[in-house]
């Protein structure tokens, strides 16, 4: 690990030959992406998990399980979460990565990057998915209009429909459409893989807040992570080709 982040400083150091290396490979199009096979089968499970979760939801049968999941660390009788005072700032800190202003700093930054990488597939990818990732989430929460919890006490402010989380939606699709495009820098698959799986697990940390302050049903949580993750994966999938002939495009009339 400590040998991949030394090449990875070494790739970013101007001075460094490494950096004018990897910036031809780049410049050429051969960056290590996650193929659009993988990205397919990734996208397919998230897609179920996002259908079983919809259907669940519109039939009433996902009740018993939101009852369940708000009132599980909770208590006393103003239903707060169990847990230290300082807790509760832990948690609003951490749901803050999934709200409107840091994720699209992130997101903004992470794409001023690549196009400095002369990532350009990698940036047009980025943008793309997070569009029309951002469409999707929307016309969702307009379909189905489900109102937020009031069983429990809402701790940070919210609003909007419920169903899915716009929270757990956009942090998966936004850390991980990240994850993909800068796991395309590195040639060592157990490091672009442990990129990838990073921004999966940060994602659902942000998603459990959003039930652990009280201004979500869990189903509203997984559906949203599902589908977020979902629309990365399948983004990475669909737009690789048109992404890659645009880059090809650009490449030709800059002369790179």
């Amino acid at each position: 690990m400590l040998h991949d982040a030394k090449s990875f400083l070494a790739m970013i150091d101007p001075a460094s030959p490494k950096y004018r290396s990897s910036r031809i490979y780049v410049a050429h199009g051969q960056s290590w992406r996650i193929t659009p096979r993988h990205a397919a089968g990734a996208a397919a499970v998230c897609w179920l998990g996002f259908a079983v979760t919809t259907a669940l939801v519109l039939s009433g049968s996902s009740a018993p399980l939101d009852q369940a999941g708000l009132l599980f660390w909770r208590s006393g009788p103003l239903m707060m979460p169990r847990g230290p005072i300082w807790m509760l700032e832990t948690v609003r800190d951490l749901t803050a990565l999934g709200g409107v202003v840091l994720r699209y700093l992130f997101a903004l930054a992470g794409f001023a990057a690549l196009v400095f990488f002369r990532m350009r597939r990698e940036a047009y990818v980025l943008a793309g998915t997070l569009l029309s990732g951002w469409l999707v989430e929307s016309a969702v929460k307009l379909l189905v209009g489900r109102p937020r919890p009031l069983i429990v006490p809402q701790l940070t402010e919210a609003g909007g429909a419920s169903f899915p989380s716009g929270h757990s939606f956009n942090a998966a699709l936004v850390y991980i459409a990240l994850a993909l495009a800068f796991a395309a820098l590195s040639p060592r698959p157990r490091l672009r893989w442990t990129l990838i799986a990073g921004a999966m697990v940060l994602s659902l940390g942000i998603a459990l807040t959003r039930v652990w302050l009280g201004v979500h049903f869990p189903s509203d949580v997984i559906a949203g992570w599902c589908g977020g993750a979902a629309w990365a994966f399948t983004a990475a999938a669909l737009l690789d080709r048109t992404a890659t002939a645009a880059a090809s495009r650009a490449g030709q009339e800059l002369g790179v």
